[in-house]
């Protein structure tokens, strides 16, 4: 028995909410890389300026907990120190992996449209209407698009459901306008020219 186009949909959905829940789990999680005091010391005497990172809490971060090893001795540390500014950063590491994750998504199904558009689409169409409809003469056809006849053939079509329609028709509106406008282009050219 084979599996309907519901239950692989539901599959598909059910993986899907698996994978979210784990990226949520990991967001949650705080990773040591996602805390750190970052002190940025100036120049001193002849010691050049430096940036220093630790991974400490909050009320740790100063340049007492965060300069290892401290470039100066004895009394000159706290006159260093007040130089060095230190600040305290935090990030969410999982809220960016699940933002990267979403791009990377969206980008990987704008490509897959992409090749149905590019690839499938002329089959699926020649399959839909014929091959005979598809090879007219140019002098039939003119400036049209081959398939500025496929809204009538879908309209009359009833196997197919009510939304695939809508769009087909829309699709071929645009191509449409697109079409008049790329000939009124053409003809300004001409004319200014």
């Amino acid at each position: 028995r084979r599996p309907t186009v519901k239950m692989k949909r539901v599959f598909l959905l059910e993986a899907l909410s698996v994978a979210c829940c784990v990226l949520l789990s990991q967001v949650t999680a705080k990773n040591s890389e996602d805390i750190r005091c970052k002190c940025i010391c100036p120049p001193y005497r002849d010691i050049e300026g430096q940036i220093y990172k630790q991974n400490v809490s909050l009320k740790d971060c100063n340049c007492l907990h965060v300069v290892e090893p401290m470039p100066v001795d004895g009394k000159d540390v706290e006159a260093y120190c007040l130089r060095c500014e230190c600040k305290y950063e935090e990030r969410s590491s999982g809220t960016i992996k699940v933002t990267i994750i979403m791009y990377l998504s969206i980008l990987g199904l704008l490509l897959l449209y992409m090749v149905y558009l590019t690839l499938l689409e002329p089959i699926l169409k020649r399959r839909l209407f014929g091959h005979s409809q598809l090879i007219q003469s140019d002098d039939d056809v003119g400036d049209q698009q081959p398939f500025a006849n496929a809204h009538n053939v879908l309209s009359r079509s009833h196997s197919r459901p009510n939304m695939l329609n809508k769009v087909e028709h829309a699709q071929q509106r645009w191509r449409r306008q697109v079409q008049e406008q790329r000939k009124s282009v053409f003809d300004r050219h001409v004319v200014l020219s």
